[in-house]
């Protein structure tokens, strides 16, 4: 049973990621039609945007020390935060928590790139066809990424997550199954209903704001709606932008758990891909529950039971792939997509 939950929560923490990602480019696909390769990027640089605030917070004023002498007999240099000489403990606690602060400086951040992103490159390609979409936005993806590379270098940069949230709690012990039993990392937990607020809150938005229900009937019916002398071009920009924060903010909260780097987009990127097929494209629901389902599977399909039984192969890496081959097999639409879509 312990090594059950643990795998569950392993496959929530993957999925977390996965459902978030795969969110935003629903939101995309849904409404504007576009199949957005950049998509990864945008995660990326999200993550970024945690290595960037963090730098500042901790930009230093060097001086030297009147009382303090190197064995050479030199004075020691004292480094000091602008933020800690400013504010006292405030800086420091807004040093420690530059994760939770790198959501605020990314929201506008994110927001901008989404909307200069549709404006700029991708309403040009609307009525093209697929192809030429993912061509234009995988040659973006890589820009984007050789960019991320000149300024911040090739190396990973690990960002540390507050220290009331380092180290493991015991859940094992919370839900009666005994002590040290199912220990598990309380970032990725916070993680996890981090992930849930944010795609209960875009739920939310779209079922109950004037504003998302037309961006829904928009989405059912765009003609009319234009029809009704709303402009749903400017709602589906914003969408577009909101599919960026909602993907740039995944990359935040996601920075103590995999140190940013500048490929760590393509490396969500196909995964997250498949999970969008596997859902049903245009489905939101079904790209929330695919990316939780397949972080599941993942998670199990490590197991060392698992690899024993088939034999010493690994199939982890692969089993997402599987599902979808099966998928697409069987109900080329997705688990909870529209009839028609993705079925010629």
């Amino acid at each position: 049973m312990d090594a059950i939950i643990l795998q569950i929560l392993n496959g929530l923490d993957k999925g977390s990621a996965y459902a978030l990602i795969a969110l935003g480019l629903t939101l995309i696909f849904g409404t504007l039609g576009v199949v957005n390769f950049a998509h990864g990027a945008l995660f990326m640089i999200g993550a970024f945007c945690t290595v960037i605030l963090n730098k500042l917070l901790s930009l230093e004023m060097v001086t030297k020390s009147a009382t303090e002498t190197t064995p050479w007999g030199t004075p020691v240099e004292v480094h000091t935060p602008y933020v800690v000489m400013w504010f006292g403990k405030v800086g420091e606690t807004m040093i420690d928590y530059s994760v939770f602060w790198s959501i605020l400086f990314a929201i506008p951040v994110m927001l901008i790139i989404g909307i200069a992103m549709e404006r700029g490159l991708i309403k040009f390609f609307y009525k093209r066809p697929h192809a030429d979409q993912i061509l234009v936005t995988f040659g973006l993806a890589i820009v984007l990424q050789e960019i991320i590379k000149q300024i911040f270098g090739a190396n990973p940069i690990p960002q540390p997550a507050p220290d009331a949230f380092v180290g493991s709690i015991d859940i094992g012990a919370l839900i009666g199954l005994g002590a040290n039993t199912v220990v598990y990392p309380i970032w990725r937990l916070v993680y996890f209903l981090f992930a849930a607020v944010i795609i209960a809150g875009v739920f939310a938005f779209l079922r109950f704001t004037t504003f998302g229900m037309v961006v829904r009937a928009g989405m059912a019916d765009r003609e009319t709606v234009g029809l009704l002398g709303i402009n749903i071009d400017r709602r589906f920009t914003a969408m577009f932008g909101l599919a960026a924060v909602v993907t740039g903010l995944a990359g935040v909260m996601y920075t103590p758990i995999l140190s940013p780097n500048y490929h760590m987009g393509m490396d969500f990127l196909v995964l997250c891909f498949v999970v969008v097929v596997v859902g049903g494209m245009g489905s939101l629901a079904g790209a929330v529950a695919a990316g939780f389902l397949l972080g599941v599977l993942q998670s199990f399909a490590s197991m060392p039971e698992v690899k024993e039984f088939l034999f010493g192969f690994s199939i982890d890496q692969v089993i997402i792939y599987l599902v979808a081959v099966v998928i697409l097999l069987t109900r080329p639409r997705g688990l909870m997509g529209r009839k028609g879509i993705m079925e010629t």
